[in-house]
């Protein structure tokens, strides 16, 4: 009898930690579902200004495409097709501005003899970076 009821008074202070084990874990997953609620929805927040923003960039990208058509039909047809000859094989980038004596494209710096030839050409010249070919568009921070 004595070993029945040392038995039974272990079995039931393993019964007592089981059950203060148990409620500490479901203290934790209340906690967790709090979290993770808090998680979810942070991320519809975040998912709906990010759809906001596609929504933003995708109009804008359809007036920069209709305002490329309009200006693409003015250039002439020889000068368009050398743009996208050198855009194809420089990830969609054709042509590249001179600034400061530095090709914006390949980031290069112009050597002089070329910086000289560029400030002799015609002002309706196609000037191509000796780099990366791109074509050189003048500006007034050119360094011509």
């Amino acid at each position: 009898m004595t070993h029945l009821r040392r038995r039974i008074g272990d079995l039931e202070d393993a019964e007592l930690e089981i059950m203060e084990a148990l409620e500490a874990a479901e203290a934790d997953r209340s906690k967790l579902r709090g979290q993770a609620e808090h998680v979810d929805a942070q991320i519809e927040t975040t998912t709906r200004a990010r759809d906001a923003q596609l929504e933003k960039i995708g109009g804008e990208l359809a007036e920069h495409q209709t305002e490329r058509s309009s200006v693409a039909a003015e250039l002439p047809t020889d000068l368009l097709g050398l743009y996208v000859k050198i855009a194809t094989g420089h990830g969609g980038v054709g042509a590249a501005e001179l600034r400061r004596r530095r090709c914006t494209g390949c980031q290069l710096e112009i050597n002089a003899a070329d910086l000289r030839q560029f400030a002799a050409a015609p002002a309706d010249e196609v000037l191509r970076c000796e780099e990366c070919s791109r074509i050189l568009i003048r500006t007034a921070e050119s360094g011509l």
